[in-house]
């Protein structure tokens, strides 16, 4: 499994054309205490970069940005009652969606780990 990163913080990890989303363990420890999460509808058709979802906190609320094009096919359930999950587990049990994926050649605009640790180190 493959794991990529978007400047937006988000990450999706590919697995059979099908990708998880959430935000990065960076995003979700600047944004504190996570107190809701929107998540997508099933079966919502998403591009490139645009929302997927927003996050809120006790900080601050911001949109979550869909890392490829696709379709909704699930959705992470259990944050409607523990946003806090988010926090916890940001890059494994905070997922938020999952999206079909359109097309793979889309990977080639996102950073792998070694590159989104080197862009955090720029902001």
């Amino acid at each position: 499994m493959s794991i990529y990163f978007t400047k937006e913080h988000e990450w999706v990890k590919v697995k059979e054309g099908i990708c998880a989303v959430g935000i990065s363990e960076h995003a979700a420890h600047e944004l504190g205490d996570v107190t809701f999460v929107e998540l997508p509808q099933l079966g919502k058709q998403v591009k490139q970069f645009e929302v997927l979802g927003s996050i809120e906190s006790v900080k601050a609320a911001s949109d979550i940005y869909a890392p490829l094009s696709g379709k909704v096919v699930k959705v992470n359930e259990a944050l409607n009652d523990a946003p806090e999950i988010v926090n916890e587990s940001a890059e494994d049990a905070g997922w938020m969606a999952w999206i079909e994926i359109a097309d793979e050649s889309e990977l080639k605009s996102l950073m792998t780990r070694e590159q989104y640790d080197e862009f955090l180190k720029t902001l």
